[in-house]
């Protein structure tokens, strides 16, 4: 292991459900603290607490869409935990329709949240990132290396979090910073308003992207996955 992590803190956006509350739960089982945000903090507490303790995990309200709200979260972190080493910017939304049926909204959603949402989180920390020489981690999609109909909003905003995650990396390799992309596949979700069930077995589950952070985490430091697919063998 090439990392104390008991030491380490993570900062996971989006981590009350899905691949996000999938990754927390599985850095907290290696020692690291953790904290979560999403957009109740009733909800984030909720969660926070199923998760570990008050002074392993910390619970933050925080709407990515909103820089401010990004820079607080960081200064947060920082006042409970000391320091910030590892930032995973995994919130985000899919709704997908037909360019006639896509509105502006959900258009204007998608957008702010996935894209706009990743570039805040990255802003509002990376001079913690570069101070600790950390890891920041972005989760994309395959959607963002391959279009489909009914996807042009989702695609976009995928597309774009590939090439602005790609290009931090270039930016930040030079602190000894590490950026990776992650393009999951077909993952169990609550996208849609859908309920993971029995029939979702064949997919990628959260705890998988879990062990995939770990196992980053825990590369030597020389190695530098930049981007990584990742994707059911099965495909149903």
């Amino acid at each position: 292991m090439t990392m104390i992590t008991k030491e380490k803190v993570v900062y996971i956006t989006g981590g009350t459900k899905g691949i996000g509350r999938g990754i927390a739960a599985a850095l907290i089982a290696e020692g690291y603290r953790v904290a979560i945000s999403g957009r109740s903090l009733e909800d984030v507490t909720e969660v926070a607490r199923s998760l570990g303790s008050d002074d392993q995990v910390l619970a933050l309200a925080s709407n990515v869409t909103v820089y401010e709200d990004e820079v607080q979260a960081v200064a947060k972190i920082v006042e409970k935990f000391g320091r910030l080493d590892v930032v995973i910017a995994n919130a985000g939304v899919g709704i997908f329709a037909s360019i006639e049926e896509l509105s502006i909204e959900d258009w204007n959603m998608m957008i702010d949240t996935n894209l706009t949402g990743v570039f805040h989180t990255l802003k509002a920390s990376v001079a913690q990132l570069k101070q600790n020489k950390g890891y920041y981690i972005s989760v994309a999609s395959l959607a963002g290396i391959n279009f489909f109909a009914t996807g042009s909003g989702y695609n976009a905003s995928k597309f774009g979090v590939v090439g602005f995650t790609q290009a931090a990396m270039l930016d930040l390799r030079a602190h000894d910073v590490k950026v990776t992309t992650i393009l999951p596949g077909s993952v169990t979700s609550h996208f849609n308003n859908h309920v993971p069930n029995a029939q979702d077995a064949w997919k990628i589950q959260p705890e998988d992207i879990g062990e995939l952070v770990v196992d980053l985490l825990n590369m030597n430091p020389r190695a530098l996955p930049s981007k990584i697919e990742i994707r059911p063998l099965k495909t149903s």
